[in-house]
């Protein structure tokens, strides 16, 4: 303070406490005095120190006032105010450290080992409570005492201005500097002797304080939700309706009790000057709560939405606690009274951000902002740590993406959920382990899964780049692709996938927004729409690839962003090619409905064009059904051919075929081998009447595609077989003779031995074939099994009697895969490659793809991508043909 008559502004809370003039004594003036003065100024001092020291000794005694206010009037005078002030604040200055800082300090001396506090081995709740609560009493009191001691001397200078006709303003300025003055003193010596343990017991006592709390009102908040009851039950809730209300009165009053001791612990805390200490402990102590109850409602259920039951909980139990707490304290709590202590921020005088409201109501909207913040921000943070879990789940755990939404939405917080997801896919999905279906689905289900946060897809682009990356380096990631595009299961080999993974209906909801898209025509409506837009635009995120346009650009396309994944259209469109082929060769019948369905969503998203090839496969299969049956409709039943075939159990009416225009079908692979005779001939007789009937039009047969319905009939036993063409006619060998070698069989059959070996393996297992082996030769011996009691002997299964098998057991392809048809298109390539890295030595992939784009005249054209080079690239490399070394092709030396 200065020592004129001027006043400072401290702070905000002190800026209308103005300064006593003079504030300190000129101790010239006692030159000018007479002895008589001086002598009744020392007795007045000497009686003023008196009165004081026992004013201030004396325990709730006022008995010396009267002495002191004389004596003080007599210093004052003689233009002493400033003296008897300091005296008396030095001495309240005093005594308040000896008889009330130190005891109050000594009643923590048990705790003041912190880490026995922390482990709460010492820590007893009734002992701790009854403790902190005497020993704010007991200060309290001290306290107390000395500001009634201060208003004496208040009142003593009051009197000597009244007297001296002094202005009542500087009376006020008195009263408001001393007061002042005073709380500051207390709160310096209190603070200068803290013990490290005083922090941690307020927590401890403010959380099992709002524990208790939380506890009573949990338990009202279930038993008001009890209210599913059977009909039996109803007339006893009627009888019980006064109890369930005295309950709810007994439960308000013990709750009025709790709050009140706990108002009262905080009210005499924020006296002695622990206002933000007590808030610090009775915050924190509330969001450990908040915390909790966040964690023990999300747990690992995310089928339901708890967004809403934690608003509702901190409605019910933090906020209703502190609506009680400023209640409480709203009557005895002033902000224009001195001796008020250091004012809360969350208690403060209502600001311009509140208008309208008083500052008990704004405290507790600030409250309400800053606990439903933390609650969001923790369910968050739960969210995310759980999303690679809630993804899994989808769509069944939709409840949870729908509050981890409003939470991101409420904390903005995105790129926390980028950072985590990507660590938890490149950690748990994104390895060895795991198959490429199961990462194709996980992507698809985050697709989904993060277009209900991200509809504009944004954060979507950063999360799913690593996952297309590391599937690009998979080798049967387009046949996964494909898989899923065209198969309901979801793209699960065994069938047994989820109908959710499958992207048809994608395809689906992409006919179905073409089909239900209006547009309308004329100026207004899009000028209506450009306002709409500008007025909705924010800026992108961050996280955002300036590369892909702006947020109100983007869509979330889950097809464009798998056939992304492959970097172009036609691999796909090629590979879904090859296994439409293979599905149409291997069918038993002409019913193609759903693939017919499956190439018109196709061809919306991918175009007429690209579809063309697929189309005219299809198209095969419709005209091979109308074919086949024109066929059948010339057969006589009268002739001597017919009659031939019936004798040997076949006839044309059992023959159904698949024309193709092989033009435009991948190459099939090619198997020969010799047919028994009356099957060849059958053949035969149906490639003459389709001449007949197609003129000039000539069949040519791929003996090795297709399916043979075979029925064997043993002596004791029937058995029901589809099999492949070659398995069928292995078998029918043996009508005739019972028992063949292998290199006899296999010269029959005009196979290699060892492809006889692999093929007749599937009839020993069935049962039907035994193996034995020649004692002069290792010739291997197959002799058929008669009774179903020799093929048991022989260790076969004779108990299937069922269709065991469809197609080949091998599971070979009947057209030849996307990569061996590259791998030939691109061996027209190979010495135009052998011959650059001759002349350069080793040159980078992209320099490779460049010169043959530019300098390759070879017949077609260079046409292949990046991708389809570096594959085959890769297998030159497997042939040690080529060698690559640090991100370089060379000639293997």
């Amino acid at each position: 303070m200065s020592s004129g008559g001027k006043t400072e502004n401290r702070s905000e809370t002190l800026s209308s406490m103005a300064e006593p003039a003079p504030a300190a004594a000129d101790l010239g003036i006692l030159d000018a005095l007479g002895d008589a003065a001086v002598d009744e100024i020392l007795s007045g001092y000497a009686g003023f120190c008196s009165a004081a020291d026992a004013l201030i000794s004396a325990s709730d005694d006022l008995s010396a006032s009267a002495n002191l206010v004389a004596h003080a009037r007599t210093l004052c005078k003689h233009g002493l105010l400033p003296l008897v002030r300091d005296y008396f604040l030095r001495a309240l200055e005093e005594s308040f450290e000896k008889s009330g800082s130190l005891k109050f300090w000594q009643h923590f001396e048990p705790y003041s080992d912190i880490s026995l506090l922390e482990s709460k081995s010492i820590i007893q709740d009734d002992e701790v409570q009854q403790v902190l609560c005497n020993a704010l009493e007991e200060i309290s009191f001290k306290k107390r005492h000395q500001e009634k001691c201060l208003s004496v001397l208040v009142h003593a200078l009051q009197l000597f201005e009244v007297e001296t006709s002094q202005g009542k303003h500087d009376a006020e300025a008195d009263r408001i500097f001393l007061f002042t003055k005073y709380q500051l003193m207390v709160s310096s010596i209190l603070m200068a002797s803290l013990p490290q343990c005083f922090p941690k017991i307020l927590h401890w006592y403010f959380k099992r304080r709002l524990e208790e709390i939380s506890t009573m009102m949990d338990d009202g908040i279930d038993s008001l939700d009890k209210d599913d009851m059977d009909i039996d039950e109803k007339s006893t809730r009627v009888k019980a309706g006064e109890m369930d209300i005295d309950e709810g009165h007994h439960q308000g009053k013990i709750l009025d009790e709790v709050v009140k001791n706990i108002g009262k612990v905080v009210r005499d805390l924020r006296g002695l000057g622990f206002t933000s200490m007590t808030e610090d402990a009775y915050a924190s102590a509330i969001f450990l709560l908040l915390k909790a109850k966040v964690h023990s409602l999300a747990g690992d259920d995310f089928r339901s939405s708890i967004l809403g039951a934690v608003k509702g909980w901190i409605q019910a139990v933090p906020l209703r606690f502190f609506k009680a707490l400023l209640s409480y304290l709203g009557d005895s709590y002033d902000y224009d009274s001195p001796s008020s202590g250091l004012k809360s921020p969350l208690a403060s005088r209502p600001s311009s951000c509140f208008h309208g409201i008083d500052a008990h109501s704004e405290g507790l909207v600030r409250w309400q902002l800053r606990l439903e913040y933390f609650a969001y921000e923790t369910l968050q943070d739960l969210r995310i740590a759980k999303l690679f879990e809630i993804i899994v789940d989808y769509p069944d755990s939709a409840p949870a993406i729908e509050d981890l939404k409003q939470c991101l939405e409420y904390t903005g917080q995105h790129s926390k959920l980028v950072k985590s997801f990507i660590s938890a896919l490149r950690y748990r999905l994104l390895t060895a382990g795991a198959s490429t279906n199961d990462i194709l689905h996980q992507y698809v289900s985050t697709i989904k899964a993060l277009r209900t946060i991200d509809p504009a897809g944004i954060f979507l682009e950063a999360v799913g780049e690593p996952i297309r990356e590391y599937l690009r380096g998979r080798k049967d990631t387009i046949k996964c692709i494909v898989t899923m595009l065209t198969d309901g299961s979801g793209g699960s080999p065994d069938g047994t996938g989820n109908a959710g993974d499958s992207l048809l209906e994608e395809l689906n909801r992409d006919e179905e927004s073409q089909e239900n898209s209006v547009f309308e025509d004329g100026f207004n409506s899009d000028d209506k729409q450009a306002w709409e837009n500008a007025a909705s635009w924010e800026p992108d995120p961050v996280e955002a690839d300036p590369l892909k346009g702006s947020r109100n650009q983007r869509k979330v396309d889950i097809l464009g962003m798998i056939v992304g994944i492959i970097g172009s259209k036609d691999q796909l469109v090629n590979e879904y090619r090859v296994m439409l082929a293979e599905k149409l060769l291997n069918k038993s019948d002409y019913d193609i409905d759903s693939e017919i369905r499956t190439l018109e969503l196709l061809k919306i998203h991918f175009g007429e064009s690209s579809m063309l090839k697929c189309e005219i496969m299809l198209n095969d299969l419709i005209d091979s059904k109308r074919t086949n049956s024109n066929i059948k409709a010339t057969i006589n039943q009268n002739s001597q051919t017919s009659a031939d075939f019936e004798d040997n159990g076949l006839s044309l009416d059992n023959l159904d075929s698949t024309i193709i225009s092989s033009n435009f079908w991948p190459p099939i692979q090619e198997e020969t081998f010799n047919l028994p005779e009356p099957v060849d001939q059958l053949l035969s007789d149906y490639a003459r009447r389709y001449n007949e009937i197609k003129t000039p039009r000539k069949l040519l047969w791929k003996k090795n595609i297709g399916t043979v319905k075979l029925e064997l009939q043993f002596e004791d036993r029937e058995m029901q077989f589809t099999v492949a063409p070659l398995h069928a006619a292995i078998i029918m060998q043996f009508q005739d003779q019972k028992s063949w070698t292998s290199k006899n069989l296999a010269n029959a059959m005009g196979v290699p031995v060892d492809v006889l070996n692999r093929k007749i393996s599937f009839w020993i297992s069935k049962g039907i074939l035994a193996e034995s082996v020649e004692s002069d030769s290792n010739d291997r011996i197959f002799s058929l099994m008669e009774s179903g009691a020799d093929a048991s002997r022989n260790g076969g299964n004779t108990e299937c009697f069922a269709e065991p098998l469809a197609g080949d057991e091998e599971g070979e392809n009947s057209v030849a895969s996307s990569e061996d048809q590259l791998r030939k298109e691109m061996t027209v390539y190979e010495k135009y490659i052998i011959g650059m890295l001759t002349n350069f030595g080793s040159m980078a992939l992209d320099r490779i793809h460049n010169t043959l784009k530019m300098f390759c005249v070879a017949d077609p054209p260079y046409d292949k991508s990046l991708q389809q080079l570096q594959s085959f690239l890769s297998g030159l490399v497997v042939e040690e043909k080529l060698e690559l070394r640090d991100g370089m092709f060379c000639l293997k030396k």
